[in-house]
């Protein structure tokens, strides 16, 4: 049995979240009426990518840099206190699994630090998983602490066990085999890269692990940037393409399926069957015949990592 699977990247609203918020709820209604059952947004999607960071030379201009992260915490998702809430609705309205990238602010211990943060929403409006990114890449860890391992789960969706790496977390091998081994069948990468390398990261991930993979950055240009971004016009130029998107779906043993999206601001949309991934194990499953785990030994700490603990 098939799934329809859209794969939005269209721009966000940069640093307004309630804005973002509404076009994800617009995409939902979008996807949803054209029959997709699972539904993929980019990496940081609310409130958006922070691509500013590669563009402010390290220790240059502080005062932007600190007015720009100040923008990007305040219109940052706070999952404890709800932020999610319309998105949760609009899933179990329409009956979609809505896999989100999302900038989590950390209200429980610090109130200030965020994370770079994948969600997936079950058709019933669970939230089923939070994934943060392990490792922020270079210039990101001015902007995201560091995640655990508590997110690193393969879930079962209608789609099928589904599970998320964000971004360069799919250079980590590791990472990658952590997922492998709890029976993933749709392995979604949402991301900010994009271009023929990372097409062909996505085509290897689908051979190795005989799953099918989904990956999606955001197709933007300068010009979707909003007006009230400080210092906009010094940073985007309006005709530059900030990201091509390259939404991708390939298929277990790495056919493509359908994209590479480049340079399009919509959606991409595919018919994935769960089926696919067990028939693409028969002849290679890393996690099972041809593994040898009397040679090699691995191990995931998925414990959570507090800053604190209070005892009463």
């Amino acid at each position: 049995m098939s799934t329809k699977v859209a794969i939005v990247q269209a721009p966000p609203v940069l640093l307004h979240r309630d804005k973002t918020i509404a076009k994800v709820l617009l995409s939902i209604e979008e996807a949803a009426s054209a029959g997709a059952s699972l539904i993929v947004f980019p990496e940081a999607y609310v409130p958006g990518y922070p691509s500013w960071i590669w563009r402010l030379r390290p220790g240059g201009d502080m005062a932007l840099s600190a007015e720009i992260h100040a923008r990007l915490r305040e219109n940052a998702v706070d999952l404890a206190k709800g932020g999610l809430q319309p998105v949760e609705e609009a899933a179990a309205k329409y009956g979609a699994t809505v896999v989100l990238g999302i900038n989590e602010l950390d209200s429980e211990f610090s109130g200030t630090t965020l994370f770079n943060t994948v969600v997936v929403i079950g058709p019933d409006g669970t939230r089923l998983n939070r994934h943060r990114k392990l490792m922020p890449t270079n210039p990101e860890r001015m902007v995201w602490g560091m995640g655990d391992a508590s997110g690193l789960r393969v879930i079962d969706t209608p789609a099928g066990r589904l599970g998320t790496l964000l971004c360069w977390e799919s250079y980590m091998p590791l990472a990658r085999y952590a997922l492998y081994a709890q029976d993933i069948e749709i392995y979604v990468a949402p991301t900010w890269d994009a271009g023929e390398s990372w097409i062909a990261t996505m085509r290897h991930i689908a051979k190795e692990a005989g799953c099918w993979v989904i990956g999606t950055a955001t197709a933007m240009q300068g010009s979707d940037v909003p007006d009230d971004f400080p210092e906009r016009d010094k940073l985007f130029k309006p005709e530059e393409w900030i990201n091509d998107g390259d939404a991708v779906v390939v298929k277990p043993m790495g056919a493509i399926a359908a994209g590479p999206h480049n340079r399009q601001k919509g959606i991409l949309y595919a018919d994935i069957d769960r089926e696919a991934a067990r028939r693409a194990r028969r002849s290679l499953d890393v996690c099972g015949h041809y593994s040898r785990p009397d040679v090699f030994a691995f191990s995931v700490n998925r414990k959570p990592f507090h800053p604190a603990n209070f005892e009463d």
